[in-house]
C-alpha cells in the first residue's frame, strides 16, 4: 500500500521508516527536519538493529503530497487542529486514517469533523525518542495494536497489520475501546507522574512508595473502563504494565519531554476527556483528578 506520515517524529517516524525500509512507498511530512532529512536522509538507531534511509520522500506541506492508502498520524494531540488543514490532499474514499496518538476520545472528534472517514486507533507499546533532526532513537519494544474504529474494510485492517508484520513491526488487532483503556492504564499514571515528581519510570518504579501509587493510579483506570463495559481487562493488566515497565530502560514519556522543554502538555485526551468519560459512567479516578489539577498549574508556569 502506499503511506503518508504526519508528524514525522519518534512515533510516527519510527513505524513509517520500517515500513519504507521493508518496501513501501512511504512520504514523510516534516517541518524542522525537512533540509536534514532531504539533505542525510532519516536514521533510526534502533536496540533491534540501526538503519538509515538514504533517499526519502520528504515534503513541507500535505499539499504537494500524493492520495495515499493509509495515512499514519504521529502528532501530538494539541495539534489535531491542523488536521483539518493537512488531511484532506491526502485522502481518496478510501483512505484509512491511523492516529497513533494518546488518549480518549480522539476518534470521536476528528469523526465529527470528517463524517465519511475511515478510522482506527494505533496504540503503540514503545520507546523512543527523536534526539536530534533526523534521527530516532528506538530504546525498547517497538509493537503495535490496532483498534478498527469506524473502517467498513476489515480487508485493509488486515493488509495493514499484515504489512507491519513484513517489516518487522509486532502488529495486532484489537477491540478498539480495550485498545484505548490499556494503553491509558499506562499512560495515565506514568506519563503524569514523571512530570509531577521531575523523575523517569525507574525512579517511580524503584521506590515502594511511589510504586503502590502508580499500581493504585492503574487499577482507578481499569475500575473506570470496567464500568464503561471495556473486556478483558482486569487487576492482572496492571501487574502486567508494572513488570513490562521494570524491563524497560530508564525512560522519560512524552509528556515529561514535552514539560521538560516547555512545550504544551497533552492533559486533555490524556486526563480531562477519560476523567469526563468516567464521571458519565457514574465513577470516578479521584487520584487521576489530583494529578490532572498538578499538570494544569506545572504547565501553568510556562504557558503564560
Amino acid at each position: 500500500m502506499k503511506y503518508a506520515v504526519i508528524g514525522t517524529g519518534a512515533i510516527g517516524g519510527y513505524y513509517g521508516a520500517k515500513l519504507a525500509r521493508s518496501g513501501q512507498e512511504v512520504h514523510f511530512l516534516l517541518h524542522r527536519d525537512y533540509d536534514v532529512v532531504k539533505q542525510n536522509g532519516l536514521r533510526v538507531d534502533s536496540c533491534d538493529g540501526g538503519f538509515l534511509l538514504p533517499q526519502v520522500l520528504a515534503y513541507r506541506d500535505t499539499a504537494d503530497m500524493p492520495q495515499v492508502d493509509v495515512v499514519i498520524v504521529g502528532l501530538k494531540s494539541v495539534n489535531n487542529h491542523l488536521l483539518d488543514r493537512l488531511l484532506p490532499p491526502l485522502l481518496r474514499e478510501d483512505t484509512l486514517v491511523l492516529l497513533i496518538q494518546n488518549g480518549i476520545g480522539l476518534e470521536y472528534d476528528l469523526q465529527q469533523r470528517f463524517p465519511q472517514l475511515w478510522l482506527a486507533a494505533g496504540l503503540a507499546f514503545i520507546c523512543s525518542a527523536k534526539t536530534q533532526p533526523g534521527v530516532i532513537n528506538h530504546q525498547f519494544y517497538g509493537n503495535i495494536n490496532i483498534g478498527n474504529y469506524s473502517c467498513p474494510s476489515p480487508r485493509r485492517i488486515a493488509d495493514l497489520i499484515a504489512e507491519m508484520k513484513a517489516a518487522g513491526i509486532g502488529a495486532a488487532e484489537v477491540e478498539y475501546h480495550e485498545a484505548r483503556w490499556k494503553k491509558a492504564v499506562w499512560n495515565m499514571p506514568f506519563n503524569g507522574m514523571t512530570v509531577a515528581l521531575n523523575t523517569s519510570t525507574d525512579r517511580l518504579l524503584a521506590c515502594e512508595a511511589t510504586m503502590k501509587l502508580i499500581r493504585g493510579q492503574m487499577m482507578e483506570v481499569i475500575q473506570a473502563a470496567q464500568v464503561l463495559g471495556v473486556k478483558n481487562i482486569d487487576a492482572s493488566f496492571a501487574d502486567k504494565m508494572i513488570r513490562n515497565t521494570l524491563d524497560m530502560v530508564p525512560y522519560s514519556p512524552s509528556m515529561k519531554l514535552d514539560y521538560d522543554f516547555h512545550r504544551p502538555m497533552e492533559i486533555y485526551y490524556l486526563y480531562t476527556r477519560p476523567l469526563q468519560e468516567a464521571a458519565r459512567a457514574g465513577t470516578g479516578m479521584p487520584q487521576l483528578q489530583m494529578l490532572e489539577a498538578e499538570l494544569h498549574f506545572l504547565e501553568s508556569q510556562y504557558m503564560k
